[in-house]
């Protein structure tokens, strides 16, 4: 079968890609919708994620991607290798959160993960990376306390940029002391991880815990 190709980089700003994702039925989608959720954002081909559920049955996986394409053919994966824990949904995260996440049990989101997201190198792109601080400020609203935030990228001043929004949000709290983790905490890497290490060069993580957070007055 042909590949399919996709555009690399989406404008997440186009017209295109400004309305928001429907509500999802999680009761549909996963057979054991009560499980502890992992929200992948950015999922691209979703192999991190297939991965990733096949070791990890007791946790759904929830991945987000802009290119259309791509989910498509990854839910046809999903479904041809019976995963039932394991959804991607075509939106732009940007303005689909609170849609998504406003209909999920309760508690449930305990895992996110932003790997290696479309730098947009252009100052007077900036606005279409991923991580915006009104993305830190709704993935606070639904993440449960204990819940853990995990970023990585092989470009470093995206990493930064990433770390520093997390970490100016009261509600997150960096794990460790160095400025990054040396491991992945996962026990699956991102194919653009690999590709990386395989060349030598390094990898730039960072790891928050969502905290109790109490309300000043």
């Amino acid at each position: 079968m042909a590949a399919v190709r996709v555009r690399q980089h989406v404008n997440p700003l186009a017209n295109k890609y400004q309305t928001p994702a429907s509500p999802q039925d999680f009761e549909k989608i996963y057979a054991k919708p009560n499980q502890p959720l992992h929200l992948d954002i950015g999922c691209a081909k979703g192999q991190f994620l297939l991965n990733m559920a096949s070791i990890e049955p007791n946790w759904n996986y929830l991945g987000l991607e802009i290119r259309e394409p791509l989910v498509v053919e990854a839910n046809k994966l999903r479904s041809e290798l019976a995963l039932t824990n394991l959804h991607y949904l075509f939106c732009n995260v940007n303005n689909s959160l609170h849609s998504l996440l406003s209909s999920l049990p309760p508690g449930s989101l305990q895992r996110v993960t932003i790997q290696f997201p479309d730098p947009w190198f252009k100052t007077r792109h900036a606005k279409r990376r991923v991580v915006q601080p009104e993305l830190v400020a709704e993935l606070a609203s639904y993440l449960a306390v204990g819940g853990v935030v995990f970023v990585q990228s092989d470009m470093e001043f995206i990493a930064v940029e990433m770390r520093d929004r997390f970490a100016a949000h009261p509600a997150y709290q960096k794990v460790g002391t160095e400025e990054w983790l040396a491991e992945n905490p996962l026990p699956v890497p991102t194919e653009r991880e690999i590709g990386t290490q395989k060349k030598g060069e390094p990898v730039y993580r960072a790891l928050f815990v969502r905290r109790e957070v109490v309300n000043e007055g």
